[in-house]
């Protein structure tokens, strides 16, 4: 395993939209691998491809005894509502307040291409959703709660 360098905020990569990943081998698990051990060397509880450059749907997060890997995650149902502050491994030194849903249920592969259902609450549906935004190139600032509606609502 290796780490690797973690983009920061102003990098173009980091607003765009990444590609499907197609190919699962063992190139992908050791790319996993590496986004595991450098979010934890980060102190981090997720991180996506862009964040490390790669612009492809793939993302890890690790709360408590909870390790997800998300291959082409997709967000197919969600509940609830929490306001929680939030940061971010590209974007150092700034944290605000964002809403998410309390509950969420996302479809998404593994690294061997197993299709998997798995279903989150709480701090680890928040991770999820933050991981998952940077693979569309949203920030978590792009949705910064502003007491009753979030930024991105007045666009």
């Amino acid at each position: 395993m290796s780490l690797r360098d973690i983009v920061k905020d102003g990098d173009p990569i980091l607003r765009r939209i990444s590609r499907k990943v197609d190919n699962f081998d063992g190139k992908l698990g050791k790319l996993l691998d590496d986004m595991r051990e450098t979010m934890k060397h980060a102190d981090g509880v997720g991180l996506a491809g862009p964040q490390i450059g790669i612009a492809r749907r793939l993302a890890v997060v690790e709360v408590g005894d909870t390790y997800i890997e998300l291959v082409n995650p997709v967000i197919v149902a969600k509940s609830g509502s929490q306001v929680g502050q939030e940061a971010c491994l590209s974007v150092p030194g700034k944290a605000c307040m964002v809403e998410r849903p309390m509950n969420i249920v996302v479809q998404y592969s593994d690294r061997f291409g197993k299709q998997h259902t798995g279903e989150y609450s709480g701090f680890v549906a928040r991770a999820c959703c933050h991981e998952i935004d940077h693979l569309d190139g949203h920030l978590f600032y792009d949705f910064e709660y502003k007491g009753g509606y979030r930024q991105a609502d007045k666009k």
